[in-house]
Order: C-alpha cells, then sequence, then structure tokens
C-alpha cells in the first residue's frame, strides 16, 4: 500500500489561496519528479472552532492566517525516504529572497502508512 506524507500549514497572513497554489504547484512537479504519485493541497473552507482542540489550535493560527490540509502520496517508504531527501537538497525548494508562504515552525507533519485504500 502506499505511504502518505500529511501536513497542517498556517498560511501567513497577506498570502492569497492563489499565492499559496502557485507555490503549491512548483512543490508539487518538484515531488513527482522524485517520486511522488499524487500530492493534494487543501485551502480552509468548513474549519470550525472545537471545544478541546481543533485545526486552527494545532498550527497556533494568528489574526489573518488561514490553514491548509495537505497530503503527498508515494508508492511506499523507500521511495519516500528517497524522494523527500532529493526534495531537500532540490534548490527549486530553498527559500531563497522569498520565504516560504506559511510558517514551518508551526507546522504539522508525520508519515503514515496507509491501511485502508478503496
Amino acid at each position: 500500500m502506499a505511504y502518505i506524507d500529511g501536513f497542517l500549514v498556517p498560511v501567513r497572513a497577506g498570502v492569497t489561496r492563489e499565492d499559496y497554489r502557485a507555490f503549491a504547484a512548483l512543490g508539487a512537479g518538484v515531488l513527482k519528479e522524485h517520486g511522488a504519485t499524487r500530492i493534494v493541497e487543501a485551502w480552509e473552507d468548513d474549519v470550525p472552532d472545537g471545544t478541546v482542540t481543533d485545526f486552527r489550535r494545532s498550527v497556533q493560527i494568528a489574526e489573518g492566517e488561514r490553514v491548509v490540509f495537505s497530503w503527498i502520496e508515494w508508492p511506499d517508504k523507500a521511495t519516500r525516504d528517497q524522494g523527500m531527501a532529493k526534495v531537500m537538497e532540490d534548490p527549486r525548494m530553498q527559500p531563497g529572497d522569498t520565504p516560504f508562504p506559511f510558517d514551518g515552525k508551526r507546522m504539522i507533519f508525520g508519515g503514515f502508512e496507509a491501511i485502508v485504500d478503496e
């Protein structure tokens, strides 16, 4: 079964949905070059506040920020490990003069083994 990298990202205030989409599209191309089979980036739409915890609290959202939920699908963990190592070294994935449109210190991420895929 597939291997999944999951992310919850606090997008900086002032970054539009289209700004983020353009950034994510560039990243998706790089990820696919290095073995990912699918990349999904989902802009918040119906994200309710919880009574104990919720998506916003989990990334300590600030005024004007938005939440993006995303995942990357890989054929297996070995492909993911090799591919992500290459992605992290790829110059297109370095912030350079333009900062990423999200706060990486508050990003939540992890790798998951798929157990149901229907």
